[in-house]
């Protein structure tokens, strides 16, 4: 008997987040059954020390299209990494734990509003978009770190650090092998790659709520984030982000 193939892969990274996860996963799933395509959701759990991954593995076995992973390796990028290299749709979506962007607007970055694109970002900043209670000093820091991104490593796109993104499968497995970095600045690394590559990435406007919980420390964050994209440049000096014969 055939599979039917998967059209997406839901990938959520997720540390220390018992406390979010459960309504999280119930959202998607009430989501995903009343669309068409078939999907699947991956949870890759690394280094939390709260239930995390065993909410995972009780929903995994309460819904069929869940999936629970662990990773070793503490960090978002490895958690991403690690899930878009498992997942077998054929768009993979890169999704934070606390759905500041709303799930339904998943469906702008897939057939048929897009089509084969290969990369799509939500983005904050693109014509049409909104932002809901953000405080005006996080918007001011993440508007001078997008400057800084647009000078150092991508040039002309507008919001590199919005969690959710898309990944055509072929992309995905072309990429994300060479992802180097495993703290917040991996959605630059792995957009700086694709474009090396040639790929287009395309900016979806969407409407996005601040979480007061987030898990960014603005002050350490922003400058390890810095000495990343200096990274990101140092690598592409060196070739690491060349593919491998």
């Amino acid at each position: 008997m055939s599979v039917k193939p998967l059209l997406l892969s839901i990938i959520i990274p997720a540390y220390n987040e018992e406390q979010r996860l459960p309504q999280t996963l119930q959202t998607i799933h009430e989501f995903l059954v009343k669309q068409p395509y078939t999907a699947e959701v991956l949870v890759v759990e690394n280094g939390s020390n709260d239930r995390t991954l065993h909410i995972a593995e009780e929903f995994s076995r309460k819904f069929k299209e869940v999936r629970a992973l662990h990773c070793e390796q503490r960090g978002k990028g490895y958690a991403v990494r690690m899930g878009m290299l498992a997942a077998r749709g054929e768009y993979r979506f890169i999704c934070d734990t606390d759905l500041s962007m709303p799930i339904e607007e998943v469906n702008k970055f897939l057939p048929p509003i897009l089509k084969n694109t290969p990369i799509a970002i939500a983005s904050r900043e693109a014509p049409g978009a909104a932002r809901y209670d953000e405080p005006a000093y996080r918007h001011l820091i993440g508007r001078v770190f997008n400057f800084i991104v647009r000078l150092i490593a991508l040039p002309g796109l507008q919001d590199t650090q919005c969690g959710f993104k898309c990944f055509r499968a072929d992309v995905a497995q072309k990429v994300f092998p060479l992802q180097t970095i495993g703290g917040w600045t991996f959605d630059v690394e792995v957009l700086f790659i694709a474009r090396r590559m040639g790929y287009a990435i395309v900016e979806v406007p969407i409407p996005w709520y601040y979480r007061t919980h987030s898990k960014v420390r603005v002050l350490r964050d922003s400058l390890r984030m810095a000495w990343d994209l200096l990274t990101i440049r140092l690598n592409a000096l060196r070739g690491l982000y060349d593919p491998k014969l």
